[in-house]
């Protein structure tokens, strides 16, 4: 059974980073948090042309992700380590798909796409190495829109419904980011299922392109 162990929030800090500052630093919240449709409520995004927005409004990570973590790192690694909004038990990122569903107490949330590590990201983890780590690993974390706003909290039970349509996995997304498909199948598919709105217009640019 999958449950939120912790929910978390990040305020405006400094980092070693082309940003200067970043509401990576996210750490637990002791009472309920109002999930809005853009960001849950007093959470920081600083870099809002890559991150936030409708589309990316909540980051779930799972501890079974974490777990992996702990072993390769060989140490502790406190929910909000990664950014996430919310650490959920027994979710593993890989097993998830865009359009997926997840279901809590009062918040629905839709998988949008996977996170894709960045310099900030390796800043935070102080390793310079670090996001090509965690692309390598492949336990991106899901970005959600969310369906349904409402208040979440630690302990609360998660539910998936899969998407009813074609299955493009989150590492599927992920591999494309990264190794950019030229063929037309393969962004017309990516566009079929409901992927975030950045990655919507880069493919709908692309394809554009292939028509000139």
């Amino acid at each position: 059974m999958m449950q939120v162990v912790s929910v978390n929030v990040g305020t405006e800090k400094a980092i070693q980073s082309k940003s200067g500052t970043s509401g990576i630093f996210k750490t637990p919240a002791n009472e309920p948090v109002f999930v809005g449709s853009e960001c849950l409520e007093n959470d920081v995004i600083i870099d809002t042309k890559n991150h936030g927005g409708p589309d990316q409004a909540v980051y779930v990570y799972g501890t079974n992700d974490y777990d992996w973590w702990s072993d390769q790192l060989d140490r502790d690694l406190p929910p909000g380590l990664f950014g996430e909004n919310l650490t959920v038990a027994g979710l593993e990122s890989a097993t998830l798909a865009v359009g997926n569903r997840l279901h809590l107490a009062e918040v629905v949330l839709e998988v949008t796409g996977p996170r894709i590590p960045c310099v900030t990201f390796a800043a935070r983890m102080q390793d310079p190495q670090f996001a090509k780590k965690f692309a390598k690993a492949g336990r991106f974390g899901a970005y959600c829109r969310v369906i349904q706003t409402g208040y979440v909290s630690e302990g609360e039970s998660v539910t998936m419904t899969p998407y009813d349509g074609d299955r493009i996995g989150i590492n599927d997304m992920a591999d494309a980011f990264y190794k950019k498909p030229t063929d037309r199948a393969t962004m017309e598919r990516f566009l079929s299922v409901p992927i975030d709105i950045r990655s919507r217009k880069y493919y709908e640019n692309r394809l554009a392109k292939l028509a000139e």
